[in-house]
């Protein structure tokens, strides 16, 4: 069975309440597909979606690799990437800001029958939420950057780790070709508009919010490459540039001009 908490900390802060609202509204990924929202059909559409379009994140978060460990995930939104932990073994503990998308991820639990702890709360107050205790990896993607206090939840993130463990982010990178588009106001930073907080962070700004952590690997990776008319109707036909472009330039492109900066870090040993 999944077990659930409600944070009894409030959400008084006017800038969170927005952050919290605009997820409730929609969910990230909610619709990813046409199914019945909730059925398995549902679940199994929406994870297809979103790893063809995002195919770096199943390596990045290496599932298999925490097989037997605990893992606690940062922002589980409607629980894509919380189940494939989940499946490969993983003793799952999940935290997410917006109830309409924590009770969809409760939902997916049960329909592939996974076991699951579940916390509704600001990660910003993640030590009042979630009891100290230590995981082998705790995981955050496209999250932090949502957030109206990152270093807050970065700070409070070494409470729930020791020398073994692993923190794996993924933030926003500002010197990116997304980025670049947003600020010529051509593309917006999610796919429902009017985003409250979307930080974007330089390789600099991210050694500076981890400071007390030995970075292990930074990169960038994801540019969203489909025709956005076309994708909304599930169909994936590539802008005209990118379909011309030579595999090599794309894969250099994603390198140096990359939506998401994927970092792993640990506690100093």
């Amino acid at each position: 069975m999944n077990t659930a908490q409600t944070a009894s900390a409030s959400l008084r802060n006017p800038n969170l309440e927005k952050v919290r609202n605009f997820w409730d509204r929609r969910p990230c990924n909610i619709q990813h597909s046409c199914a019945e929202i909730g059925s398995k059909e549902y679940f199994d559409q929406v994870e297809t979606r979103k790893y063809r379009v995002e195919p770096h994140i199943p390596n990045f978060a290496d599932f298999s690799r925490w097989k037997g460990k605990r893992v606690l995930e940062i922002g589980c939104g409607i629980g894509t990437d919380a189940v494939n932990f989940a499946k490969a073994g993983a003793d799952y503990t999940g935290l997410e800001l917006s109830s309409t998308s924590l009770e969809l991820t409760k939902k997916r639990f049960e329909v592939y029958d996974l076991k699951g702890n579940f916390y509704l709360g600001n990660a910003e107050e993640l030590t009042e939420i979630i009891p100290p205790q230590k995981f082998d990896l705790v995981y955050s993607f496209g999250v932090l950057h949502h957030t109206p206090k990152p270093a807050e939840v970065v700070k409070a993130i070494k409470t729930y780790l020791d020398s073994t463990s692993e923190l794996r982010l993924m933030l926003y990178a500002k010197n990116s070709w997304k980025a670049a588009m947003i600020e010529a106001g051509l593309d917006q930073p999610e796919a429902q508009a009017g985003c409250p907080i979307a930080f974007t962070y330089t390789a600099e700004e991210i050694r500076k919010l981890l400071k007390g952590y030995e970075i292990l690997d930074l990169s960038q990776d994801h540019i969203f490459i489909y025709q956005v008319e076309k994708y909304v109707q599930y169909q994936y036909e590539l802008q005209p540039w990118f379909a011309a472009m030579p595999e090599k330039m794309m894969t250099a492109l994603k390198r140096n001009f990359g939506w998401h900066m994927l970092i792993r870090a640990r506690l100093p040993v």
